[in-house]
C-alpha cells in the first residue's frame, strides 16, 4: 500500500488544492492530509482567516483525502515517518527551490519520495 502525505494551511480553499489532492491521491492508495493549526500558522508571521476546526474540516470532507490530521510543526520529514508514508507531495511553488533541493536530499535518505 502506498500511503501519500501532503500538508498546508488551506486557508481559503481553492482549485489548486483541489487539484493537489486528486493528483497526490491518484498516485497513492491512502491520501493523509496534514492541516497546520492556527498557533503554527502565527509562528510563520501570519494569520489564517478560517479557524482551524473549519478548515480540517474543509479537507476531510474532500473525496480525495482518506485522513485529515493536525500539523503542529514544520517536520514534514517525521510526519512522513510517524504516519508511515512513502511519498511527500509538495506545490509547485516549492519545485527548485534550496529548500525543495535539502528535502529532495534528506527524504531520499529515508527512503520517501517527492512528488
Amino acid at each position: 500500500m502506498i500511503i501519500g502525505y501532503t500538508t498546508g494551511v488551506y486557508d481559503l480553499f481553492h482549485i489548486g488544492h483541489l487539484n493537489l489532492f486528486k493528483n497526490a491521491k491518484g498516485m497513492c492508495d491512502r491520501l493523509i492530509v496534514g492541516v497546520t493549526v492556527d498557533e503554527l500558522v502565527q509562528y510563520k508571521g501570519k494569520r489564517a482567516l478560517i479557524p482551524f476546526e473549519d478548515r480540517i474540516e474543509l479537507v476531510r470532507s474532500c473525496k480525495y483525502v482518506d485522513v485529515a490530521v493536525p500539523q503542529y510543526d514544520m517536520n514534514k520529514l517525521n510526519a512522513c515517518r510517524k504516519l508511515g508514508a512513502s511519498c511527500l507531495f509538495v506545490g509547485d511553488d516549492w519545485y527548485g527551490t534550496e529548500k525543495w533541493k535539502e528535502y529532495e536530499s534528506e527524504f531520499a535518505r529515508a527512503g520517501i519520495k517527492i512528488i
